[in-house]
């Protein structure tokens, strides 16, 4: 509890480094999308939220919040979508907010909007069960002098609900497509010596039957290694997981 509590104070810290001018801050601007976001969340079937940088709060939460995740739609606040998520978590996810905080802190302005933040973890359904979800963060809008206004959130339930235990964190540049892994001391994302050998393999271009004899291990003893690798890293193939553990400095 004290580890969350101080975590919480380091990330509330880092969002109150923004310094806003409150008569520049028009929420006519944001009024004006919501029917946009209403429409986005029935369109597209997942559930939507709003946080405002500004006053540290979620100021909008569509109606299907309620419908996808059994959250009551008249006790959301920051402390309720907390409560929802796993403990383990929400302290890995609080860490990933406070690396990408600064990350965009360093950006230039024309660079911030440029970025999505997606996060795969574990909250309370309506149920009591724990269930993976996937969560994208984007800036949605800037002030007059550049600082993160407000963020959009989306989440959606995650096709893997396969007992994993610890968050998926990854920063994606969407006018690029680059990707960048983000490693937090709770992310269990450690790959074991075994899969790191075989990995390192797959890089330089062998084949598993190439790999199963320089190792001394069957052909299918190396694939159901790199099946392995491919759960733990949530990468949809051999390219994919070595950028990502390349990005993460595990070969």
């Amino acid at each position: 509890m004290n580890k969350l509590k101080n975590i919480e104070r380091e990330y509330y810290q880092l969002l109150s480094q923004q310094i806003f001018d409150e008569s520049e801050i028009n929420y006519d601007i944001f009024n004006k999308q919501i029917p946009f976001l209403n429409q986005m969340a029935k369109v597209k079937n997942s559930a939507i939220s709003v946080f405002d940088l500004f006053k540290k709060e979620h100021i909008y939460n569509s109606f299907n919040l309620q419908n996808l995740f059994g959250y009551n739609i008249s006790d959301i606040s920051t402390e309720y979508y907390n409560s929802r998520i796993y403990p383990d978590d929400l302290i890995s996810l609080m860490q990933t907010g406070i690396l990408v905080l600064r990350y965009f802190y360093k950006l230039p302005i024309s660079e911030k909007q440029d970025y999505k933040l997606q996060n795969e973890y574990r909250i309370l359904n309506d149920q009591n069960e724990y269930i993976r979800i996937i969560e994208q963060f984007q800036v949605l809008e800037l002030d007059k002098k550049g600082n993160i206004w407000l963020a959009i959130s989306t989440m959606d339930i995650s096709p893997n609900q396969e007992l994993y235990h610890g968050i998926r964190s990854q920063l994606i540049n969407i006018s690029t497509g680059k990707i960048k892994v983000i490693k937090t001391q709770n992310n269990n994302l450690v790959l074991s010596k075994r899969e790191s050998e075989i990995l390192s393999f797959v890089n330089d271009g062998l084949l598993s039957k190439e790999i199963s004899t320089k190792l001394s291990i069957s052909i299918h003893t190396v694939n159901t290694h790199r099946q392995n690798i491919l759960k733990k890293l949530g990468a949809n193939n051999s390219l994919e997981a070595i950028k990502f553990v390349k990005n993460m400095n595990l070969i």
